[in-house]
């Protein structure tokens, strides 16, 4: 396919149309004469295309007010957090194509972890506990729903997650978010850790197929292949499907089907050995065992969707988890922003088929854009106080 008509797109719409999503959604208003809205947001927008601070952004944009009259105008004008998780989920289905509400696609739904290194800020449940990583085990979590469909990768919906907060109600609400602006799933992709009974009972009473891997838990037994848990379902060394049943320490049972694929995997640049994968589904009719693995490992393309996510992502040490999802959600609609340029003004059609062109602008050259632009509408500080003078 060949492109017959060329046009432009300019730094300048690309960031008036983000400057319009986060106001529509969110609806800033003015905070005195210098934080005005189309400041804040073009700040917040050049700390989050530089992934700096907003201190660091105030700093190197000349006429920009300073930092802290910048979170003072944020704090005063923002809405109470769940009033705010509402409004973001709003800004992130503005781009959505009809085609996401006229379908059924597969939806993937995980959790995304940003350390965090202090106390919390007014409830201990603010701090999620986890596996260390980046040397702390104490995180902001988020939970997000994405739609796997290729040129259609967009996050349909996000929540934060508190310490000790059911993960049954994680996906309960990620799912009526989803529900609410008309995406309803073909069938979920769900990770391992959302391998519970009360997930599992939830998903098949609200008639939602699903996915995902079995986890193992508790104490290996010595003859794996003859007990009764799932520990036998990775004794295999065929291919196969069968059913498991199983409870939980409330003495709730759940029934799901179970697929073994049997073969040699690892990851890219490790040794691949033999070994069992198991899946647990419910819902539909796989047609066979690799069918079942190749269509979960379409789930992985979530992980790019954090790590651009990151890419996009105020840093911050604030302890206000306020400001904080604000910060995620606003990387969040940047890079729906950037899924919506490729499918509507970068991509070609041919009897109905997508040909993206990621080349033409990929997410980091769109975040240069806005740096740029930015850098423009207020001008560039760069000189830096001295003690002494610089020598001839």
């Amino acid at each position: 396919m060949r492109s017959r008509t060329k046009y432009t797109i300019t730094s300048r719409e690309v960031h008036d149309r983000t400057a319009s999503t986060i106001q529509q959604h969110l609806g800033l208003a003015d905070h005195g004469h210098k934080c005005t809205v189309s400041v804040i947001i073009s700040i917040l927008l050049y700390a989050a295309s530089r992934i700096t601070s907003v201190f660091d952004a105030c700093q190197r944009l000349a006429a920009a007010p300073s930092d802290q009259a910048l979170r003072d105008a944020l704090r005063a004008t923002l809405p109470p957090i769940n009033e705010l998780e509402r409004k973001l989920n709003k800004g992130l289905a503005t781009d959505l194509p009809k085609a996401l509400r006229k379908r059924r696609y597969p939806l993937a739904i995980d959790l995304t972890l940003i350390p965090y290194h202090g106390e919390p800020y007014l409830d201990a449940a603010e701090i999620y506990r986890s596996e260390p990583k980046s040397g702390t085990s104490h995180f902001h979590a988020y939970a997000t729903a994405y739609v796997v469909r290729h040129g259609r990768r967009f996050t349909v919906a996000m929540t934060r997650v508190l310490y000790g907060e059911p993960v049954k109600k994680v996906v309960q609400r990620l799912l009526q978010q989803a529900s609410r602006i008309g995406v309803k799933p073909r069938y979920l992709l769900l990770d391992r850790g959302f391998y519970s009974v009360q997930v599992v009972r939830y998903l098949q009473a609200a008639r939602y197929p699903f996915l995902m891997p079995v986890a193992r838990r508790g104490r290996k037994p010595r003859a794996p292949e003859k007990s009764g848990s799932v520990w036998r379902f990775f004794a295999w060394r065929r291919n196969g499907f069968s059913e498991h049943r199983w409870r939980d320490a409330t003495g709730c049972s759940a029934t799901v089907k179970v697929c073994v694929v049997y073969g040699k995997f690892g990851r890219r640049g490790q040794p691949h050995r033999l070994k069992a994968l198991v899946y647990a589904y419910w819902g539909f009719r796989p047609s066979s065992c690799n069918w079942v693995r190749e269509t979960y490992r379409t789930r992985f393309a979530i992980e790019t969707t954090y790590r651009q996510m990151n890419q996009a992502r105020i840093r911050t040490c604030t302890r206000d988890p306020l400001l904080r999802l604000l910060f995620v959600g606003l990387a969040m609609i940047l890079r729906n922003v950037w899924v919506w340029l490729h499918l509507v003004c970068l991509a070609m059609t041919h009897r109905g088929r997508v040909e993206l062109h990621l080349e033409r602008l990929r997410f980091r050259r769109m975040l240069i854009w806005l740096q740029h632009y930015a850098e423009t509408l207020f001008g560039f500080s760069d000189f830096t106080a001295a003690e002494y003078p610089m020598p001839p």
